[in-house]
């Protein structure tokens, strides 16, 4: 029994976690902050494609 409840304390940690995540929009402000200022870096550093 204490096994089971403490499965469920996992998955209601777990759940309550993922939904503070979708609920505050912490994945895109994670994103904005950290992940788009290296892809920045890198793009602007590479030389325009010119189509012909």
């Amino acid at each position: 029994m204490k096994k089971v409840l403490k499965l469920l304390g996992l998955l209601f940690a777990l759940l309550s976690g993922l939904f503070a995540v979708y609920y505050f929009n912490l994945d895109m402000k994670l994103m904005r902050s950290v992940v788009l200022p290296f892809m920045d870096r890198y793009f602007d550093r590479q030389q325009p494609q010119r189509i012909i």
